[in-house]
């Protein structure tokens, strides 16, 4: 992973910061925006007061933009996004401001998925901007019973590239564990990312999605992948309860349904396109999610895809796929829908490999 902006897209990088209220968000702002090193960042909060920043190392206020020693920016939404982006673009263009990436921090009730919606439907942003990733911070102590009580906070778990797990000093760790468990199975393929006193590496927070035009293979597979435990303690006995069928699924966990599937052959377009209309038409409003990668029969050149809902982003050709691995790869994340009929769906696919090798 690099800071730098793909050299075939011109787009400003934005990363979505979501989490609940009290989650750790304000803290991992001011990291963002005291950060020195790295590229310059545009910020944009609801309010300025909600964001809390440190004014020791604020250098200059003009309206609704701060500017801070680190060089980055922290500017209010002023009536949509859309107008807010707009104004920073139009001030860079201009040379009056400098940033190369933007932070957007969503209210801690935000659902994710209609401020991505904006991003594809906006002809001005999608033009301008891509969404680089979303970044959804959880907390460690209250976060088991916010899952519980608040369907909005899953959804933000859900619907995340990478997990910032904050206040893992104030749990047990065998609670910090079988919390992680608990947020794989909503999300199996995001990363989580234990903060550190409130803190993270700042360029973890880059580059996250598959959907990078100068993205590699091995980069697209890993967004698709789920993600292993990186503590080889965690999953043994004493450190974490082990995931099993029997144990307590809370109500909003249950909302949740995802699955994958792997195919090993090339799909016949036809095929692919029907199932992807189908699950639209049927359950379009419930898929938080559908991402993957497609080897379509009589194309060489592999394609990576996501979609929110019933909106999609442009498809972006893997060119430096090599070998012969012509494995197609799809991962679906929806509520109300469970994982069997989410399976039943991707047979769809995978009754078109079994006629195949039949």
């Amino acid at each position: 992973m690099t800071d730098n902006m793909d050299a075939t897209d011109t787009r400003f990088p934005v990363t979505l910061l979501t989490g609940f209220l009290g989650a750790g968000k304000t803290t991992l702002l001011n990291a963002i925006l005291t950060n020195a090193t790295g590229p310059r960042i545009a910020v944009i909060v609801n309010e300025f007061g909600e964001a809390g920043l440190d004014h020791d190392l604020i250098e200059a206020v003009d309206e609704d933009i701060v500017l801070m020693q680190s060089g980055c920016l922290c500017c209010s939404i002023r009536g949509d996004l859309s107008r807010t982006l707009q104004d920073l673009a139009a001030r860079r263009q201009e040379d009056r401001l400098t940033f190369d990436r933007v932070v957007i921090e969503t209210t801690g009730l935000a659902d994710p998925a209609p401020i991505l919606q904006t991003f594809l439907l906006d002809t001005y942003l999608a033009k301008n901007f891509r969404i680089d990733g979303v970044v959804t911070v959880v907390d460690a102590a209250t976060g088991p019973d916010t899952l519980n009580r608040q369907f909005e906070a899953v959804s933000q778990v859900a619907m995340a590239d990478l997990l910032v797990l904050s206040k893992t000093d104030l749990v047990s760790k065998s609670a910090s564990s079988a919390f992680k468990i608990r947020l794989r199975s909503l999300n199996p393929t995001a990363d989580i990312l234990r903060a550190d006193r409130g803190v993270v590496p700042i360029t973890a927070l880059w580059d996250l999605s598959g959907m990078r035009h100068q993205g590699t293979s091995d980069h697209a597979i890993a967004w698709l992948t789920p993600t292993a435990p990186r503590d080889p303690l965690e999953n043994l006995s004493g450190f974490a309860p082990s995931a099993t069928p029997s144990a307590p699924v809370s109500q909003h966990d249950a909302r949740i349904g995802s699955a994958s599937i792997v195919l090993h052959d090339p799909i016949p377009a036809d095929d692919f396109d029907r199932w992807l209309d189908t699950l639209i038409m049927l359950r379009g409003p419930d898929i938080l999610r559908v991402k993957g990668i497609v080897h379509l029969i009589g194309i060489e050149t592999p394609f990576v895809f996501h979609g929110v809902q019933h909106l999609f982003d442009p498809p972006v050709p893997l060119n430096d796929w090599q070998g012969k691995n012509r494995q197609s790869r799809i991962v679906v994340i929806a509520r109300d829908m469970t994982s069997a009929e989410l399976v039943f769906s991707l047979d769809m696919l995978r009754a078109h490999q079994t006629a195949k090798t039949a």
